[in-house]
């Protein structure tokens, strides 16, 4: 068995950089609107609510674009249940700045939420047969860190963070190498975890005769998956051979997975097509 580091904090640095890109991006010469109509030197109490019932992940996002010049308060931390209409975070601050910083804010942390609140629905599920909700690479391109860190919020785990990390083969590679043998046999001269895809019970065994440490069942049905997971156990125990299913499970199938044995479900769209919450900023008086 092996376990992907679990991203579960965000380095400063890492953000206040992104937090650079994404206003340079919004704002390339300045934010003319609030200036035409906000008189200089304004200062607001601006209130962050979620419109909507949430898991709500961004409590480092939120602290970094409201630093010295601005009392923050935060009512919610990062996995907390916020409930419709809920207080995230009081802000008091110059108004311009509040303004110009607003949508940017909103992206990130409405799109962070988006992902732990749908991530938690996955866990709610698995959590009692003790099988793990994985993430993907599948992630907005330049955000992943944001986004595998929410995964981890909303109570699953990371799998591979990028290409580097270890080695996962998939149809492509093994075309491409001739067959399954010959990719793992490439595959072992690297000193990373050795996973491959497998789309039928022929793979399943050729995989099996080599030396692997990780077996993704790619869109097999629960049957052909419990049969899978049998064969392997004959060849490896749980602590050689991690064994993931993937492709086409989602909320409404997933139940059919949960007595197959396996031990995690990999699950692409907690990050590639996630809805994000409703959450709005909203300049008001102070409570």
């Amino acid at each position: 068995m092996f376990n992907y580091p679990r991203i579960t904090t965000l380095p400063t640095d890492y953000i206040r950089t992104k937090i650079v890109q994404i206003m340079s991006e919004d704002i390339p010469e300045d934010d003319f609107t609030s200036l035409a109509t906000i008189p200089a030197g304004s200062r607001s109490v601006a209130f962050i609510e979620s419109l909507e019932e949430i898991v709500f992940a961004g409590e480092p996002i939120i602290r970094e674009f409201f630093g010295e010049d601005y009392k923050l308060k935060l009512f919610a931390k990062d996995g907390d249940l916020v409930y419709k209409n809920g207080i995230i975070a009081e802000i008091e601050g110059p108004t311009i700045d509040l303004l110009k910083k607003e949508r940017s804010m909103l992206n990130i942390i409405q799109r962070l939420s988006g992902i732990a609140t749908e991530t938690a629905k996955y866990v709610e599920k698995t959590k009692p047969y003790g099988i793990k909700i994985l993430d993907t690479r599948k992630t907005t391109p330049l955000l992943r860190l944001f986004e595998k860190y929410a995964v981890t919020v909303g109570g699953a785990y990371n799998h591979r963070l990028d290409l580097s990390s270890a080695i996962l083969i998939k149809d492509n590679h093994i075309k491409a190498s001739g067959s399954i043998s010959n990719a793992i046999k490439g595959a072992a001269n690297y000193n990373l975890n050795i996973e491959i895809e497998a789309e039928s019970m022929t793979e399943i065994e050729e995989i099996c005769n080599n030396k692997i440490n990780g077996i993704l069942l790619d869109n097999m049905n629960p049957e052909i998956t419990k049969k899978a997971v049998d064969y392997i156990r004959t060849k490896f125990t749980a602590d050689e051979v991690y064994i993931i299913s993937s492709g086409g499970i989602n909320l409404k199938n997933i139940d059919e997975y949960l007595t197959t044995g396996i031990d995690g479900i990999s699950i692409g769209a907690i990050t590639h097509s996630v809805k994000a919450t409703d959450i709005r900023l909203e300049i008001g008086e102070a409570k």
